[in-house]
């Protein structure tokens, strides 16, 4: 009962509460515009389509959030690293993703100098969004003190579509 109780409120807390176009429209904050310019990796609107698909473009270039349990990394336990889903970075080592049972994939840690942290003062509350170092997608956010036996008590809430996968025993990265 108790599981299942803390497993709905992990659910409402994670569930995204908020039209996906308003809000990507209001997160073009500062902090994104000044880390566009100096990013080596900046490109524009235009050629991140010709790239994407349109769902990875909604995630990861308008700040938008994909549907929990749908993911294709949610569950996924092979050994290697997880990169940006828009530019290859690697971001997480596998040994730091843990289940957290909120319908995205967990990470209690990224690699160094991997990710940056943008506050995010959207839905009324303050949050601390996650966006890859090199070219500024949107990977997720970052939640603090919710009692996971992690070392750094901090569950990187990621969405899948964000993420690729390197198997730590392939030669080549999955297809985004």
């Amino acid at each position: 009962m108790f599981r299942t109780a803390r497993l709905l409120a992990l659910t409402r807390a994670c569930r995204p509460r908020y039209n996906i176009i308003a809000y990507a429209r209001n997160t073009h904050s500062s902090a994104h515009a000044a880390m566009s310019k100096t990013n080596p990796e900046t490109k524009t609107n235009a050629e991140w389509r010709a790239i994407l698909s349109p769902a990875q473009f909604r995630v990861l270039r308008e700040r938008g959030t994909e549907a929990p349990g749908t993911g294709k990394y949610n569950k996924h336990t092979g050994e290697g690293v997880y990169g940006c889903g828009a530019c290859g970075t690697p971001l997480y080592k596998s040994s730091t993703k843990f289940d957290s049972g909120c319908g995205w994939p967990a990470f209690f840690d990224a690699l160094p100098n991997a990710v940056r942290q943008i506050q995010d003062n959207s839905r009324g509350m303050t949050r601390t969004e996650i966006v890859c170092s090199k070219c500024s997608s949107h990977l997720g956010h970052i939640f603090r003190g919710e009692g996971y036996p992690t070392p750094t008590k901090e569950r990187h809430c990621v969405n899948s579509i964000s993420l690729t996968f390197a198997d730590k025993n392939a030669t080549k990265s999955e297809d985004k």
